[in-house]
């Protein structure tokens, strides 16, 4: 089953669903879930090496799953402590019932009032490992006072010690719906979460606090969790191997589209060559590079495999409005059009772009410039009679949105799905982790690439994504799988040159080794 990325509040609503309607106590899944955490952490952390464990437990179900696993953690051998938090009258449920067994079982408990007896015993039982089962997924409050200095001494221990943490579903501290740290939080080594993977253990800050991942299930009927839980998929290598066309049989350039680009303009032609290079490379049948004349004859020796288009130029040296014509016409036989890479910014492009708009239908993938065009009226895109798929890094979608950047970084995933709803538009929210929303679906990227962060990638994704349009891919999947191939480009690229400097032109060049890869293994 493909994996799928889910928010705290979407984890809680499943795990209601589990309980009330389909009747698995929540005994069950909390032993289920401690059993999970004793599990990893004996596989990562054997006792030959890792002897003391201290397992420090919040006043929720957090806590009751870090009592499972210190009552299966001491029957393996390990010498554990419990830490509870708060007074033991605020368990309740299931974490009450698992405290009073693991009374009968004579585990050592100590219950500490304030950080410096936690120091204390830090000081005194020396533990080899640290279990973080303080706060869970559910946690939306910036944590201060006597829970702030409780994580601060553990990391701070951690640090002086070289112990191991464990975190119980989360790093507590880390917002599960988002990433973001709320005032402090738990810089685990392993993270042991449940069922699914959590927004909050991909994106950044969140991915730097939680170490190690590891998914364990707790007894969710799998046709529970594809029913319920949002169409929200993990862009790694089983969903691309899914999804991926294996090429066979009789075929030719027809079978697999043609894509028109209209990009580059005086001081920008490196932009026009390398979107052409990306669809030409993403496996197009066709690709015809339209810009300025001027530009022709250089597109034509960079790039001899594409089809050429050469229009006459303005002052600014980008294409005339008077060649919109023109390029209606060379759009009615086209499978997509990539428009925006170099295209330029001046008040006649912006006439040219909407007026452009007026008159196609074809499928569009909209990128850099057009963008930034776009801004003005993004609104008027929803309109637009063919899908279209924006890819804007987040200075172009706060232009389009009108937002800070401080905003958009705070919680990428509803932005980028009110940018998909403003324009109609499957929207790629580029960066470390990229956001995909769009025709009801969303997707988070696998891959955190940072040689990728330099001018031109972009342009090649953008070409590339086009290709893939071409090929007969729906918008979505389009979409999601250009972000797939570029990243896969790069982590390869990462492995054999070292983590930066490839150009962009080098990493279109390695699209076919990824398609390589997902045909060989399909």
């Amino acid at each position: 089953m493909l994996k799928k990325v889910i928010t705290g509040l979407e984890i809680q609503k499943l795990d209601s669903i589990v309980i009330k309607e389909i009747g698995i106590p929540a005994e069950v899944l909390m032993e289920r879930a401690g059993v999970g955490v004793y599990e990893k952490l004996v596989e990562n952390y054997p006792l030959e090496r890792y002897k003391k464990v201290l397992v420090i437990c919040g006043p929720g179900n957090n806590g009751g799953d870090g009592m499972v696993c210190a009552r299966h953690l001491k029957s393996r051998g390990y010498n554990v402590k419990l830490i509870l938090l708060c007074e033991e009258e605020k368990y309740k449920g299931e974490a009450k019932l698992n405290l009073e067994i693991a009374k009968k079982l004579n585990l050592a408990i100590q219950k500490i009032k304030d950080s410096s007896e936690l120091f204390k015993v830090l000081e005194e039982e020396k533990p080899d490992v640290l279990v973080d089962a303080i706060f869970g997924t559910g946690l939306k409050r910036k944590i201060e006072g006597f829970f702030a200095e409780v994580i601060n001494l553990i990391n701070g221990y951690k640090e002086r010690e070289k112990a191991k943490i464990v975190a119980v579903d989360i790093p507590s501290g880390v917002c599960s719906n988002t990433g973001r740290v709320l005032g402090t939080a738990v810089k685990a080594d392993l993270t042991v979460s449940f069922e699914l993977i959590k927004v909050g253990h991909v994106f950044y800050p969140g991915k730097e606090y939680t170490g190690k991942l590891e998914i364990v299930p707790i007894s969710f009927p799998a046709d529970i969790v594809k029913k319920e839980a949002p169409e929200r998929y993990y862009i790694e290598d089983c969903w691309a191997k899914a999804v991926f066309k294996k090429r066979e049989g009789y075929v030719h350039k027809g079978s697999f589209g043609h894509v028109m680009v209209l990009a580059g303009s005086r001081g920008k032609s490196g932009a026009g060559f390398l979107t052409g290079l990306g669809a030409l490379r993403g496996g197009a049948g066709l690709v015809t590079l339209a810009s300025t004349k001027t530009l022709q004859n250089v597109y034509a020796v960079m790039l001899p495999e594409a089809l050429t288009l050469g229009l006459e130029e303005n002052f600014y040296g980008e294409v005339s409005i008077k060649e919109l014509p023109k390029i209606v016409e060379a759009c009615s036989k086209k499978s997509v059009l990539v428009i925006g890479p170099g295209l330029g910014l001046s008040t006649e492009m912006k006439i040219l772009f909407f007026e452009l708009l007026k008159e196609i239908n074809l499928p569009l993938v909209i990128d850099a410039d057009a963008l930034t065009l776009l801004s003005e009226k993004p609104e008027v895109l929803k309109d637009y009679p063919g899908f279209k798929i924006l890819t804007p890094h987040p200075g172009e979608a706060i232009r389009i949105l009108k937002i800070s950047k401080e905003e958009l970084m705070e919680d990428r995933i509803f932005w980028t799905k009110r940018l998909s709803e403003l324009t109609g538009a499957v929207v790629i929210l580029k960066g470390a982790h990229s956001v995909i929303c769009g025709d009801g679906k969303e997707g988070i990227s696998s891959i955190d690439e940072p040689g990728l962060s330099q001018g031109g990638t972009g342009d090649v994704l953008a070409g590339l994504i086009g290709a893939l349009v071409a090929q007969g891919y729906d918008p979505f999947t389009s979409a999601c799988l250009g972000v797939f191939v570029h990243g896969k480009a790069g982590k390869i690229l990462s492995k054999e040159y070292g983590p930066f400097g490839y150009p962009a032109s080098l990493l279109a060049e390695t699209f076919p080794s990824v398609f390589k890869i997902l045909q060989e293994e399909i």
